[in-house]
């Protein structure tokens, strides 16, 4: 099927957005559900360390499902209707447990006499909320929205009970649960704070294999259940390939020495390999899917907005990045190098 250029570089856009904030989220999400299963280990600092990554982040990460968002509303209206049309309960639970868990992390640090019960709210939604959003991926893989009386409705049911989707789920859980102990594994290595490092590192080497394990699981269910998709995520093979390559070399680099903390593992090598690993196999992914948004009904020509509007928004989002990358960067800088900040001592 023909694809414009302006309807490939806005799907790229905003596959671009899924892809930073599938990566800022997850490791978002699952610092909060590692300081909920710590928050009784208070010898091991490992909440302290999860917490002191959590608060400045999570408002960052929301940046950026705003403008997934906007940017689905704007360059695609004619898949956002049928996706909010089929979304509305499903989404509007998300959008419940998202201002749960935002109104809950606003207040932790005040209310400190349910600072305990606050951090069990953010880690029961840290790893509920990723498993609800990526049920749209399955779901935009065909047979289960039909369409009666001219509405379009979802089968959720059969959405629930798809061993592809429950596939996805647990890949969402896995992966939320790898990115974040691997993060926090290097963000203890460079707070020192040894003790946190090797707990959160003995996660990530648990939890790493299980995600790999649950993204085999994928696969093998998406041959029968959306033969399409398999057979064209084949054609990107060497790419798939690659992204296992490079999982292993994070594993390698976990357990390789370091001569300046003296510890075992390069933590900031393999957060760097696995942001590869997930790149690779998102492309591979994403350009399978393609020229489908929705399988069968939608291609992202169909739904496609007038050209003429893609290009005043497509120049919008690249002044407002313009002014916005630099303070990310800046963010980032002082998150990751701000020896006070990182070297804090929790009474």
């Amino acid at each position: 099927m023909e694809m414009t250029t302006d309807a490939l570089i806005a799907i790229t856009v905003l596959w671009g957005f899924v892809f930073i904030y599938a990566v800022m989220a997850t490791m978002d999400f699952g610092a909060g559900f590692w300081s909920m299963f710590y928050i009784n280990k208070e010898k091991t600092n490992a909440t302290n360390i999860a917490n002191r990554y959590l608060s400045p982040t999570w408002e960052v990460t929301n940046v950026f499902i705003v403008a997934i968002v906007v940017a689905l509303v704007s360059f695609f209206p004619g898949a956002t209707f049928i996706l909010g049309t089929v979304l509305l309960i499903p989404g509007s639970l998300i959008l419940l447990l998202l201002a749960i868990r935002s109104g809950f992390l606003v207040f932790s640090h005040i209310a400190k006499s349910y600072e305990k019960a606050l951090t069990y709210v953010s880690g029961i939604t840290g790893f509920l909320i990723p498993g609800l959003l990526i049920l749209v991926l399955p779901l935009t893989h065909g047979g289960y929205i039909t369409v009666e009386d001219g509405l379009h409705r979802l089968q959720l049911l059969s959405l629930l009970t798809s061993p592809n989707a429950l596939s996805f789920v647990a890949f969402a859980i896995s992966s939320t649960l790898f990115l974040s102990s691997l993060l926090l594994a290097d963000y203890s290595n460079v707070s020192d704070e040894p003790e946190a490092y090797y707990i959160y590192r003995r996660d990530a080497l648990i939890m790493g294999p299980i995600s790999l394990l649950m993204a085999f699981c994928i696969m093998l269910t998406m041959r029968t259940e959306a033969a399409w998709l398999y057979t064209r995520m084949m054609d990107y093979l060497p790419w798939l390939i690659g992204s296992v390559a490079t999982f292993l070399v994070a594993g390698i680099a976990m357990y390789l020495p370091s001569r300046k903390s003296g510890r075992t593992g390069r933590p900031r090598i393999a957060v760097i390999a696995i942001v590869v690993q997930y790149l690779l196999a998102s492309y591979a992914y994403g350009r399978a899917h393609l020229p489908y948004m929705i399988y069968p009904d939608v291609t992202i020509q169909s739904g496609f907005t007038h050209p003429n509007t893609f290009r005043a928004l497509f120049i919008t989002y690249i002044i407002g990045f313009a002014i916005l990358f630099p303070g990310f960067i800046f963010f980032w800088k002082m998150f990751m190098g701000d020896k006070e900040y990182l070297r804090q001592k929790n009474s």
